[in-house]
């Protein structure tokens, strides 16, 4: 948008000769074609200003999404309601809704799927699934106790008559365990957005009820994650989460590492057994 300059009305009094009054009443061109620099740097948008946050939407149960409906606008008709609020929450269930509740307050909720931290796009970073409880206070504590008492008492225990460059094996295993098993229950499992466009039943999509979209051929519905989950194989309760496209790969890589850790676990307390023994 231009800006506009007018022009100085003349004085109703007697014009001087002093030539400090003429500097006053013109302007300098320089400093007009700064200001009109400066306007239209404000009126543009600046691409250095932070970005607005997006919110894909996901293909998730439609019984879900018309539960969560009516809870907000229960909650909404008791808060604006002028007397007391006739239903409440008891603090605990004792199911696995009270670790949703408490330790994922702060998550945006996607069936039940947990979404701890975003990309600038909408899509998921940190994700956890809805076994999380169960990989937290279980698989993890068996990896890390259990291997943890055996590199203790065998593998850098000097009396075991191992080298000292077995714990240089042993050790490095145990941190590739844990950080696949990260990667697998953090990591988006392949949630598919919601797509209602008929234009996708001609490209060989699919529509699915579950979920009010269509799908593609290698997606499933998770009954579990209330998802749409794409090349969807299984849900996996030691990792917490559905595992699928997203987390295949380093779903397989920890199944491998974690069986070779735990047979050479049991091949190490057999060997300081039979040592002891003979």
């Amino acid at each position: 948008m231009a800006a506009t300059h007018r022009k100085p009305k003349p004085s109703s009094t007697t014009s001087t000769d002093d030539p400090m009054t003429e500097t006053e009443v013109e302007a300098d061109p320089e400093d007009i074609g700064n200001t009109q620099t400066q306007v239209s740097s404000l009126n543009q948008p600046s691409s250095e200003q932070p970005r607005e946050r997006l919110h894909k939407r996901y293909a998730v149960s439609v019984r879900w999404e018309r539960e969560q409906e009516q809870q907000k606008s229960r909650q909404q008709a008791n808060v604006s309601s002028s007397g007391p609020i006739t239903e409440e929450k008891p603090m605990l269930t004792y199911s696995i809704e009270d670790f949703h509740r408490y330790f994922c307050c702060c998550a945006r909720r996607v069936g039940s799927m947990f979404i701890l931290k975003e990309r600038q796009d909408g899509s998921p970073l940190v994700i956890a699934g809805p076994c999380w409880p169960f990989c937290t206070f279980v698989t993890v504590p068996l990896i890390v106790v259990l291997s943890s008492l055996v590199a203790y008492f065998i593998v850098l225990n000097e009396d075991s008559g191992l080298p000292w460059w077995f714990a240089l094996i042993y050790l490095p295993i145990i941190v590739f365990v844990l950080v696949v098993l990260f990667c697998v229950s953090c990591r988006d499992p392949g949630l598919l957005e919601r797509v209602t466009d008929e234009e996708a039943a001609e490209n060989g999509w699919f529509w699915n009820e579950q979920v009010g979209s269509y799908r593609p051929a290698g997606a499933m519905y998770c009954r579990e994650t209330k998802t749409l989950i794409y090349d969807y194989d299984h849900l996996c309760p030691w990792t917490g989460t559905a595992i699928g496209r997203g987390n295949m790969i380093a779903f397989k890589a920890f199944v491998v590492s974690v069986n070779v850790l735990c047979y050479l676990s049991i091949g190490l307390v057999v060997y300081l057994v039979l040592t002891q023994v003979f």
